[in-house]
């Protein structure tokens, strides 16, 4: 199958060029010949005109292109500090300054006006720290063309203003800032050139100022799909998951859901928002008994399917072939396991009825996880969950990472799922995502829920 046709293509220096297409459409191969991950089987790479052999990351960086990549490649483990220091090259005598080999990073987020816990432990720190880290490992090393992958898929509205800002910053120095986005809106506000996949094939290059997002929408997609009629069952159904005066630690052993209460009957979808680290997470997975409770009690009128926020640490195992990974959802489905035993062509006529069903994009069925796009991986999370038939699905941002067609795709599963008398429990930091989709929507607030978009303005950080 081949991820990349024979591609023709010029990027200028001072300029922010998105690059956009369904997930498998080629975005991620082309970003990894250009920082040297993937080398091409054909054609060539010309740097400032001169032709390029980029057979590593190292000599992409050699040659002034660095990439941030859309999952994190931290060492969890690791403070701040040695991260940053990790992703630096050490002196000739294999020596290592740390305070040295950081420095470039420091003075770059002093330039962009980040602070940075330095001492602190990476895995402790939210996403949009995390994502920060990520951006200064590349740009302490000054290059001139910046590849970044989906960046915004893991943050916060006003995380991803933050980043823009710095994006622009970034062209006005000169640079070349690539970027892969799924959102039409954030390209439409931050790209001056956008170029369009289809399949592996090039559809077109524009101009932002010379096209409209209809339009890159159909590049992206051949037709547009249609618009949800409307939303659910809007909780026509008896109480399908009642939750009384929960409480739930984080992992650092913080009071994350403080005494919380929550009704969804069958049929509704309530959307439940606010900033990342408010307890959205450890609710969810308190809902799901994932994580233990401390106080309360929670009732579920039959089976409780769980999208957790992460796909590749609590969603898959990326090792494990894409069978396997659906089949962990279908160890209680009788027709596929009798009596602890597997029946192999039943599992097999059931993991292609979902590749089918929810159109996700593979190779062979035998295939790791892992060799799938970012939205395709999430396709396996949500279809392993929606097979349940639930009584309640608990939703942690289903489509974070998604493009345009498959993200309307789950939405009008979603809606389908409730309309079948399924209470939904949908959390999203994608404000747009929960007016579209919710019955209702509370936000979190320091482990707290509190009702109606008023509720915003109380959300001024994290627990």
């Amino acid at each position: 199958m081949l991820a990349l046709a024979p591609l023709d293509e010029e990027f200028f220096g001072g300029t922010i060029h998105a690059v956009l297409g369904e997930n498998g459409a080629g975005k991620s191969t082309l970003m990894n010949l250009l920082a040297g991950i993937l080398p091409p089987d054909s054609g060539e790479i010309l740097v400032r005109g001169t032709p390029c052999r980029l057979q590593s990351p190292r000599d992409a960086l050699g040659q002034g292109i660095g990439m941030v990549h859309q999952h994190f490649m931290l060492v969890p483990a690791f403070s701040v500090r040695e991260n940053l220091a990790l992703a630096q090259t050490p002196d000739r005598r294999g020596g290592l300054d740390e305070a040295k080999l950081i420095q470039s990073a420091v003075d770059v987020a002093a330039e962009l006006g980040w602070e940075v816990p330095l001492d602190a432990r990476t895995e402790d720190q939210p996403v949009g720290v995390r994502q920060r880290i990520e951006i200064l490992k590349v740009l302490a090393s000054d290059p001139e063309i910046i590849i970044l992958d989906e960046p915004t898929a893991v943050l916060a509205p006003d995380e991803v203003d933050d980043l823009f800002r710095v994006l622009r910053q970034l062209k006005a120095r000169g640079k070349l800032v690539l970027l892969i986005a799924h959102k039409l809106s954030e390209i439409v506000a931050i790209a001056d050139r956008v170029t369009v996949l289809r399949r592996g094939v090039h559809i077109a290059t524009a101009n932002m100022a010379e096209t409209t997002a209809e339009e890159i929408a159909t590049w992206m997609v051949g037709e547009l799909p249609p618009q949800l009629a409307g939303k659910g069952g809007v909780g026509s159904g008896s109480v399908v998951l009642r939750a009384s005066g929960l409480r739930a630690r984080g992992d650092r052993g913080e009071e994350s859901v403080r005494g919380v209460d929550l009704e969804i009957s069958g049929g509704e979808i309530v959307g439940l928002g606010g900033v990342d680290g408010n307890g959205q997470v450890e609710l969810a997975e308190t809902l799901c008994r994932v994580r233990p409770l401390v106080a309360g009690q929670i009732e579920s009128g039959g089976t409780v399917a769980y999208v957790p926020q992460d796909r590749q640490v609590d969603g898959l195992a990326l090792g494990m072939s894409i069978e396997e990974n659906f089949l962990i959802g279908g160890l209680s489905n009788r027709d596929l396991v009798r009596l602890g035993v597997v029946r192999p062509r039943s599992v097999k006529a059931w993991a292609r009825r979902l590749v089918e069903t929810f159109r996700i994009k593979i190779g062979r069925l035998q295939d790791p996880a892992r060799s799938l796009s970012g939205g395709n991986q999430q396709k396996i999370v949500v279809s392993r969950a929606l097979d349940q038939s639930p009584a309640v699905l608990v939703a942690v941002n289903p489509t974070r990472g998604l493009d345009f067609a498959a993200t309307e795709f789950v939405h009008s599963r979603i809606v389908e799922a409730a309309e079948r008398g399924c209470g939904v429990a949908l959390f999203s930091t994608d404000l747009d995502e929960l007016r579209q989709l919710s019955d209702r929507i509370l936000f979190m607030s320091r482990g707290q829920l509190v009702e109606g978009e008023s509720a915003q303005s109380l959300l001024g950080g994290p627990a």
